[in-house]
């Protein structure tokens, strides 16, 4: 709890929106469905250290996602695109690298999905072996989480953000600048009035 509280004070303080920050948050909690979908689909039991590692590395990859759609939509509105214009393209924009960590990632964990391995010695790729059991949850919690993950990244997340931002938000300085700049701003001194 301590670690996402200070994940969203981070956040807020980056974004200058707590919208954006819970938006970003709200994804790791959404994307649980996919490892809870992802362990059934391959009919793994939900163990508590793997699965929860799983969860973790999982959250790592998502609001990573996030973090950089988020911040190319504010790049763009700070150019002075429209809402509508700057969510379309970041979503042009970011598609790519998106898809490319999500396929690159859960092809590189199928092995340990389908629980194979491979044996050098004996030459012959075995499935169901003992030493891969341990692992499978902790792959398919991060498949099946990142694979459910990856559309919210790329279709609720923008739409979210359609529904979130006015204009006069989006120009506002970030509350850490404004802190700054009254932090290094001197206030007046007064003349003490004798009584």
């Amino acid at each position: 709890m301590v670690a996402l509280a200070v994940m969203a004070l981070i956040l807020i303080t980056q974004f200058n929106s707590f919208y954006q920050a819970l938006l970003i948050l709200s994804a790791v909690i959404f994307s649980t469905v996919g490892v809870f979908a992802g362990l059934l689909v391959f009919q793994r039991p939900f163990g508590i250290i793997m699965s929860g590692i799983g969860v973790i590395a999982l959250a790592g990859i998502v609001v990573n996602n996030n973090i950089v759609l988020i911040d190319t939509y504010n790049q763009l509105i700070k150019r002075g695109l429209e809402k509508r214009d700057a969510i379309l393209r970041t979503g042009v924009q970011r598609l790519r690298p998106v898809l490319l960590t999500t396929v690159t990632t859960i092809l590189g964990l199928m092995p340990m999905v389908l629980e194979m391995n491979v044996d050098l010695i004996n030459q012959k790729i075995e499935f169901g072996a003992p030493s891969t059991q341990w692992w499978s949850q902790l792959a398919t919690a991060v498949a099946g989480g990142l694979a459910f993950a990856t559309v919210l990244t790329l279709v609720l997340t923008p739409c979210l953000l359609m529904l979130g931002r006015t204009e006069q938000q989006e120009k506002k300085p970030s509350i850490l600048k404004r802190t700054l700049r009254k932090l290094r701003s001197k206030p007046e001194k007064k003349p003490i009035e004798a009584a």
